[in-house]
C-alpha cells in the first residue's frame, strides 16, 4: 500500500520586508500550519521569517533550505534548517520541494523562483507579487492565497 505523502507548502518572497509584508506572510504561514502542511522557505529573515513564526505559533512544522554552509543562519522559527552552500542556486531546491507555492512581494530571487515554479508546473498564488502567467492566481488576502494553492493541488 503506497503511503501518502506529506503536503509541503513553499513560501516565497523578499529577504529584507515591510512590516506589512511580514504580517501578511505571517498570516499565510499560520494557514499553511492549520491545514497540517509542512511550510518550505529558504530559511532567512523577511518573508521567510514572517512566514515561519506564523507557522511555528500555529502548531506547523517549518523547513527551511538555506543558501549558506550553517544552520545557525537559520531564522528562530525554522525546525528542519538545510545549509546546502548553494547560494541562491538553493531557490531551485526551495521549489523542488515544494508541492504548490506562496508568492510575496520579493525582488530578482523571488521572481526566478516563481520561474522556477511555471517550469515545473507547481501551483503557485501571488500575494501582490510579480504576474508572470496568465494562470498565475493573485490575490490581496493572506487566508485567500492559502485556500486557492490547496485548491490547485486539489486539481492537479
Amino acid at each position: 500500500m503506497k503511503k501518502k505523502s506529506q503536503v509541503f507548502i513553499g513560501v516565497i518572497g523578499a529577504g529584507k520586508c515591510s512590516k506589512k509584508i511580514y504580517d501578511l506572510a505571517f498570516e499565510v504561514g499560520a494557514g499553511i500550519a492549520k491545514k497540517g502542511a509542512v511550510l518550505v522557505c529558504g530559511g532567512l529573515g523577511g518573508v521567510m521569517e514572517g512566514a515561519a513564526k506564523g507557522a511555528k505559533e500555529n502548531g506547523g512544522l517549518t523547513l527551511g533550505l538555506l543558501p549558506g554552509d550553517e544552520k545557525i543562519d537559520a531564522n528562530p522559527y525554522i525546525d528542519i534548517p538545510i545549509p546546502t552552500g548553494i547560494g541562491e542556486a538553493r531557490n531551485l531546491l526551495v521549489i523542488r520541494t515544494s508541492d504548490a507555492v506562496v508568492a510575496l512581494p520579493g525582488r530578482y530571487g523571488t521572481l526566478s523562483e516563481l520561474a522556477f515554479c511555471l517550469k515545473m508546473d507547481k501551483p503557485v498564488v501571488g500575494i501582490s507579487t510579480w504576474q508572470v502567467a496568465e494562470k498565475m492566481k493573485q490575490t490581496k488576502d493572506p487566508q485567500k492565497a492559502v485556500k486557492l494553492v490547496f485548491q490547485a493541488l486539489k486539481k492537479k
